[in-house]
Order: structure tokens, then C-alpha cells, then sequence
């Protein structure tokens, strides 16, 4: 006979919980895959844009290997579910820890969230709007009437999706920042000092994360350069705000 959920010891309780809500994610996902999968021959066409625009007319992407575009569509799949299910998976992660979290708290959450997703999105829309045309246009200028290009789906799909993913992790530097001051774990005084590091690392990065051209690299560092200023401002605006309401009730006393 099994224990209702509410007679179980706290912690059996939490992971019961926890348990379930990342069963509901996890089938949305799989189900989210499959449908999408339907989907990824058009989703090719319109990521595939900035390359065949960079290319002479009529120049055909090739596949070497038979089961090539089949994975490729599926690793599309892949990546489409987990933003087209991010709002379940979300609202799950969500009622989970929302009970344990005060009000103010729960508005930080929210708040973080959003912000970490508008952010990813811009840098994903960045990379794609403005580093794609310019990095292909800059290697497929080599071409020549005796060496043609002729990319590959696979290869294409893997080079835009660690685009992809560097351009949105580099654009989360500012919610990084103020979490990490907000948490008391560096100071504001620090992160300016730190300022020739980070110029450092920030091409170091960028090197390694994009194509061995100067272009795509410097159009990654520059802009984490530029919101590693722009988390230091905010951090500092926000902890000049907390400052300030925790003064508040000792002047009206």
C-alpha cells in the first residue's frame, strides 16, 4: 500500500516532488522533439540563410555521409525543444521552488529569469543578424574559379550552434555580476580592478570559441567587454537601492 505524499518525512516529500516535475519536463521534451522534427528541414532553410547568401547562386549545400541529414535534422529537433518547451519546463521548476521563497524573492527569481533569457536571445540574434554574414562572407571570399566551397550540412549545423551558444552564454555577463555581488561573493571595487584581466580573457575566450578569424573574434570580445561594464553599473545602481531601503526605517524612526 503506498504512503500518500503528505505522510512522508519532508525530505522524501521535496524529492517525490522534484521527482515529478522533472518527469512532466523531461516527456514534454521528448514529445516537443518528435513534433519538432517535422519542423527542422524549414529551420535549416532559414538558419542555413546567412551561408547561402554568402555563396554564388544556385551553390548547393552537400552531405558526405548518408545518415548526415538525418542526424542534423534530428540535432535541430533537439535544440528546438528545449526552447519551445522552456515555458513548461519553467512553470515546473517554478512551482517547485516557489513555495519555499519569500515574496521578494520570488521577484528577484522572476526578474533574473527574464533578463537571462532576453539577454540569451539578443546574443543569439547577434551572432546570427550580424557575425554570420561577415564571418562567411570573410572565408568564402577565398574562393576562387578553381576552389569552389561546397559546406556541409553537419559541419554548417555544428558551427552555427557553438555560435549559437557562445554569443547567449557571453550575453548572461551581466546577470552573472549581479548575482555574484548581490550574493556578497565580490565586491563592485574588485570587478573594476579586475578590468585588465577580464580584457584578457575576454579574447582568450572569444579565440576559443569562434572561427580562427579576427572578425568573429573580436565582434564576441568586444561586446562581453562592453556588458561586463554594463553588469558593473547595474550591480552598482541595485546595491545602491538596497542600500538605501534598508536606510529607510531607521529615518522614520
Amino acid at each position: 500500500m503506498s504512503t500518500p505524499t503528505s505522510e512522508l518525512p519532508p525530505l522524501m516529500s521535496h524529492l517525490m516532488e522534484l521527482k515529478k516535475r522533472l518527469t512532466i519536463a523531461i516527456l514534454a521534451y521528448i514529445f516537443g522533439v518528435l513534433v519538432l522534427m517535422n519542423f527542422s528541414e524549414v529551420v535549416f532553410e532559414f538558419i542555413s540563410m546567412p551561408i547561402r547568401d554568402a555563396l554564388p547562386p544556385n551553390t548547393p549545400l552537400i552531405f558526405l555521409n548518408a545518415p548526415d541529414v538525418f542526424f542534423t535534422y534530428l540535432k535541430i529537433a533537439l535544440v528546438l525543444s528545449l526552447f519551445a518547451t522552456a515555458p513548461i519546463t519553467f512553470y515546473q521548476l517554478w512551482a517547485f521552488v516557489a513555495p519555499g521563497l519569500y515574496k521578494n524573492e520570488r521577484r528577484a527569481f522572476l526578474g533574473y529569469f527574464v533578463s537571462s533569457l532576453v539577454l540569451m536571445i539578443s546574443g543569439a540574434a547577434f551572432s546570427f543578424f550580424v557575425v554570420f554574414p561577415l564571418i562567411f562572407e570573410f572565408f568564402l571570399g577565398f574562393s576562387t574559379d578553381l576552389i569552389q566551397a561546397m559546406p556541409a550540412v553537419k559541419e554548417y549545423l555544428t558551427l552555427v550552434l557553438k555560435l549559437l551558444f557562445a554569443f547567449g552564454m557571453s550575453f548572461q555577463i551581466p546577470i552573472v555580476i549581479m548575482l555574484l555581488v548581490r550574493m556578497d561573493l565580490v565586491s563592485i571595487e574588485a570587478l573594476k580592478d579586475k578590468r585588465r584581466y577580464v580584457i584578457v580573457w575576454a579574447f582568450i575566450f572569444a579565440a576559443v570559441l569562434t572561427p580562427p578569424d579576427i572578425i568573429s573574434q573580436t565582434l564576441l570580445a568586444f561586446p562581453m567587454l562592453f556588458l561586463y561594464e554594463v553588469g558593473i553599473i547595474v550591480a552598482k545602481v541595485l546595491s545602491n537601492k538596497a542600500a538605501n531601503q534598508q536606510e529607510e526605517p531607521e529615518e522614520d524612526l
